[in-house]
């Protein structure tokens, strides 16, 4: 897992095209992962065992599928309703924005200056818990069964 967030160019499928949505933008860049890792070593069979995933934004959008667990995560439980305002301004978790000065960490920050993303980050993602992400993020959602289909092949 990658965050889309300030990945840089010169990273397999970049740079972007601006107009295409953000969605579109990530699965570019999964699509061209596969790609080179496939063409550089095919023995170990990439097109079957890689299943590239860029996180729409950044991590912390992933935490806004819960935002009650994420603020009881980092006891800042009065934080619930904040979180909630941010996540009610976007259709998707995935799809809060990705502006330097408003993408999830620093909408975090701006309501809790003293997040620290490792250990918080790490204790909020257990409390969200997958099952939250999953049902507020499709991009996740898709990957998250590809995944799961591994066990039928």
């Amino acid at each position: 897992m990658l965050d889309f967030y300030a990945l840089g160019e010169g990273f397999p499928g970049t740079p972007i095209p601006a107009h295409l949505p953000s969605i579109a933008k990530v699965k570019n860049i999964e699509h061209a992962i596969k790609a080179d890792i496939c063409a550089l070593i095919p023995s170990f069979r990439p097109d079957v065992r890689l299943l590239p995933y860029i996180q729409l934004h950044e991590y912390e959008g992933l935490l806004f599928s819960h935002p009650a667990a994420f603020a009881k995560a980092i006891n800042q439980p009065h934080l619930a309703a904040r979180f909630q305002e941010i996540r009610d301004k976007f259709e998707t978790p995935e799809d809060i924005n990705d502006d330097p000065e408003t993408a999830p960490s620093k909408c975090v920050l701006s309501a809790y200056p003293r997040y620290r993303k490792v250990l918080e980050g790490t204790l909020a993602a257990g409390a969200v818990g997958v099952r939250s992400m999953r049902q507020a993020c499709p991009h996740f959602r898709d990957w998250i069964e590809r995944l799961e289909g591994l066990e039928d092949g």
